[in-house]
């Protein structure tokens, strides 16, 4: 059983910043043998892909509209991974979700294979 447990989110107000972990567990869970990748899901609207990172912190992959305000990260030691996320809009108000996939970056939901419940950003106009 692999459990995924973000936390992080919350209220901030536009022009704010907000970092978010995922710490990932499980008895036959290898964190380092996996890719991690962020999501959100705003209501009414489809899970999209915000970030990714392999399983190495090596390489990342960014939804194009959020290069340069968000970055993902990963601590392997510590079995987390990190979304640092600066100059929030109201449009980035959603649920944002963690997910793990076997080493490679991934970009689509399909492409991974375990989730977390997920933690809402809000972010006031």
């Amino acid at each position: 059983q692999v459990q995924l447990v973000e936390s992080g989110g919350g209220l901030v107000q536009t022009g704010g910043s907000l970092r978010l972990s995922c710490a990932a567990s499980g008895r036959t869970f290898i964190f380092s043998n996996y890719a991690m990748g962020w999501f959100r899901q705003a209501p009414g609207k489809g899970r999209e892909f915000v970030a990714t990172i392999n399983w190495k912190g090596a390489s990342t992959n960014y939804a194009d509209s959020l290069k340069g305000r968000f970055t993902i990260s990963r601590d392997n030691a510590k079995n987390t991974v990190y979304l640092q996320m600066n100059s929030l809009k109201p449009e980035d108000t959603a649920v944002y979700y963690c997910a793990a996939r076997p080493y490679t970056l991934a970009t689509m939901v399909g492409e991974y294979d375990y989730w977390g419940q997920g933690t809402q950003v809000t972010v006031s106009s």
